[in-house]
């Protein structure tokens, strides 16, 4: 018999998929739209480390008669309850992706291979996968191309230990910093956030043509669209967005993700204008395929298509619904396994089902699963550099009378606090269980045993347990200097409650962020904030690190404490890098990814709001305490006067100080005439810049029309007549600069 032309790697992808598509049962069909199993359940790990396929794998591919996605076949942690001594390691998980594929395509009729998906948050989440920085702490780096390699670092990972696919998130910008999911974002502006998008699909998935090579890995950027902004900080709340809002702020990194190629995205669980996200028609046809263009995967959130029940009545026709919107595959769901019954019907046609399909199958041809569907057996990166580059690059200088970094003549320092000698609040959610790390504690006394270090926990992170604060403050008060380590956790634990998504529903005591854990007030437990007064108060100078996922409200530490530095969940040697700023062995590069209110009560403070007469509190300063793009050095910056030639602003940045340093330019628009009510500031472009002490650069940025258009009253992009354009190292400076005026 001829070879079908599906099978021939020389045939356009195009052909191969309608070739295949015109072979398939209708069950076929619906088998690769549905992502049913949790990856954890297709095996069990004996006690010599090998691997057995389970009955409910089997029972799973017989039912479709073959299997479109395996999700989270390398996921540990404590929801999936996979640990060192069950799951697959670096080791053995190529061998158990081999062994479930292997099982797939003798289940398929047609030789179809599995989509192995896997969460891939900050690096992979696995056994022994590297563990970056949260995406909070990316947003505070300002360096796109770092955070390039680093995603290209995530992407080998995954493919040399047999996963294809990587869920990321990207898309959800934190504008209310109560919301346990705020790690998860770039931060608070959409233009930040774009240009980090498109590293992360750059980084992970190269600039591939017909083909993803071996080291690189489609993405899934979530959530589309505007849960960042759900009501009150709650998770998957509503959302209050009008049309113009959700495409100014909300909309931008996923046309950023557009355009840079992102093969795929993921539907969010939160409604827009009483739309859910999943059964958004306009939004994820008539926006994102029709006018912009994609042409890729279109996933659901865990079990968001079930959801959509609430308002079709059943999930036969909340699996209908989520289709015909456009999602072509759906985790975890119900509803799509009704899909069959649902095209018998009438309420989805033959074409639809089959347009979902062949999304699905195009991406298993791209990544040549067809004639190559086991692991390619390639060496696996190191990760600890690219984690502890990035950690270093993300660690933010709050404040700073000269406490830091620690002048040469101290000889003892007390290391204090609930955060100071534990790797496991460094981490972040969606973290799997880490076999080594750095704890500041460790790090210090390793990177300067000239010091005499004492430690003391002083107290407990949530709660008002005080009974360990004497002796925190008999260590400070015997010290030169106090460094306090508090902040929040994402840890999660296995007697943590999880609802059926996986979400933490009953968090620990010490949970204080993380997907489902999200907070009315953005103060320390009472014990911390106890902590700080008592250290503060003994008049040894201190140095407050805050290992946090959202900007907590402490303006007692910057009154009382003579530097603040914000660590971003670092990762596990986040320690490494915050050991080596407050020694002064590493430059403070970090830049304020989000604003920092005083208080909850002030919230919203982004820096972005419209142009208004901004009403103050008579109660408290209605300014966040610091704003967006703050950072400080251990030397200091100039700008010069901005100039400008054509769509080209120059100005010159002087090193002033006597150290090294990186400064962020950044330059920001206001615009003056329009046709809409305007914002005060949009951040359009940024730069870094290395300069040595006393040393002057001129840095240039082009402001063409794709920086300088806005939202019209018609959704159209246009740009206004008149502008400010404003370079200045934060946005609060950007408003006390002298502007330049560009004229359309």
């Amino acid at each position: 018999m001829p070879t079908p032309l599906y099978q021939d790697p020389s045939a356009p992808t195009d052909s191969r998929v309608a070739d295949l598509l015109s072979r398939m049962t209708l069950r076929e069909k619906v088998g690769q739209l549905n992502q049913r199993m949790f990856g954890w359940n297709a095996y069990h790990r004996t006690p010599a480390g090998d691997f057995t396929l389970t009955e409910a794998l089997r029972e799973e591919t017989a039912r479709w008669e073959g299997l479109g996605a395996v999700y989270g076949l390398m996921r540990a942690d404590a929801w999936s309850g996979v640990d060192h001594g069950t799951g697959p390691d670096a080791a053995t998980s190529a061998d158990l992706a081999d062994l479930v594929q292997r099982h797939v395509l003798e289940s398929s009729r047609l030789g179809i291979p599995a989509l192995f998906v896997e969460e891939v948050p900050h690096g992979l989440m696995a056994l022994d996968g590297t563990v970056l920085p949260v995406n909070l702490g990316v947003g505070a780096t300002w360096d796109p191309e770092l955070y390039e390699r680093a995603a290209a670092h995530a992407a080998a990972e995954l493919r040399a230990r047999g996963g294809h696919v990587a869920l990321v998130s990207a898309l959800d910008i934190a504008r209310d910093p109560r919301w346990g999911r705020t790690e998860e974002c770039f931060g608070e502006d959409p233009h930040l956030a774009a240009r980090l998008t498109e590293a992360l699909v750059h980084g992970m998935q190269g600039h591939p043509g017909e083909r993803f090579a071996e080291d690189k890995a489609p993405v899934v950027l979530k959530h589309l669209a505007g849960q960042g902004a759900t009501t009150g900080g709650r998770n998957s709340a509503e959302t209050e967005l009008g049309r113009r809002e959700l495409h100014e702020i909300h909309l931008p990194a996923a046309r950023a993700g557009v355009r840079a190629g992102a093969a795929a995205f993921m539907s969010a669980y939160n409604e827009v204008d009483g739309l859910p996200c999943a059964g958004n028609r306009p939004l994820l046809t008539g926006l994102l395929r029709d006018t912009w263009g994609f042409d890729g995967l279109v996933m659901a959130d865990g079990l968001a298509v079930d959801r959509l029940a609430r308002i079709t009545g059943d999930k036969l026709t909340a699996g209908a619904l989520a289709v015909n919107a456009g999602v072509d595959m759906s985790l975890w769901d119900e509803g799509f396994t009704h899909l069959e019954e649902a095209v018998e019907r009438g309420l989805v046609t033959v074409a639809t089902l089959d347009a979902a399909v062949a999304r699905v199958l195009r991406l298993k041809f791209r990544l040549g699963l067809f004639e190559n569907p086991y692991t390619p057996r390639a060496a696996l990166p190191d990760g600890r550099g690219i984690s502890t580059d990035l950690a270093r690059a993300s660690l933010t200088l709050l404040h700073n009378d000269g406490v830091l970094p620690i002048p040469p003549d101290t000889r003892r320092i007390a290391v204090l606090g609930p955060h100071a000698a534990t790797i496991t609040h460094q981490l972040g959610d969606y973290t799997a269980p880490q076999r080594e790390g750095a704890t500041v504690l460790d790090a210090l006394r390793r990177l300067a045993p000239a010091l005499d270090v004492r430690h003391a926990k002083g107290c407990a992170l949530t709660g008002d347990d005080r009974t360990g604060i004497p002796e925190a403050v008999a260590a400070a008060a015997a010290s030169d200097l106090a460094v306090l380590v508090l902040g929040g956790s994402s840890a999660r634990t296995p007697d943590t409650e999880f609802d059926a998504n996986g979400a933490a529903l009953q968090a620990r005591d010490d949970m204080t962020c993380g997907e489902g854990v999200d907070l009315a007030h953005l103060r320390l437990g009472p014990a911390q904030h106890a902590l700080l007064d008592a250290v503060t108060a003994t008049g040894t100078p201190t140095a407050v690190v805050l290992v946090q996922g959202r900007p907590h409200a402490v303006p007692e530490a910057a009154e009382r404490a003579g530097a603040v530095l914000s660590a971003w969940y670092p990762g596990p040697w986040g320690g490494d890098a915050i050991a080596e700023i407050l020694l002064g062995l590493a430059e403070p590069r970090g830049r304020l990814p989000v604003s920092v209110p005083r208080s909850a009560a002030q919230l919203p403070v982004y820096y972005n709001h419209k142009d208004t007469e901004y009403g103050r509190y008579v109660d408290e300063d209605a300014e966040p305490l610091y704003g967006f793009g703050h950072g400080l050095a251990y030397t200091t910056f100039a700008f010069g006067t901005p100039e400008a030639s054509g769509d080209t602003v120059r100005v010159d940045v002087t090193n002033t100080g006597t150290r090294h340093g990186r400064c962020v330019v950044q330059v920001y628009i206001r615009p003056l005439r329009t046709t809409v009510w305007p914002r005060t500031l949009e951040l359009r472009a940024f730069q870094g810049v290395e300069l040595a002490p006393g040393e002057t650069r001129t840095v240039s940025t082009r402001l063409g029309a794709d920086q300088l258009e806005l939202v019209g009253a018609d959704l159209e992009a246009f740009v206004p007549e008149e502008t400010e354009i404003r370079v200045a190292a934060s946005a609060r400076e950007a408003l006390s600069v002298v502007p330049l005026i560009l004229r359309a």
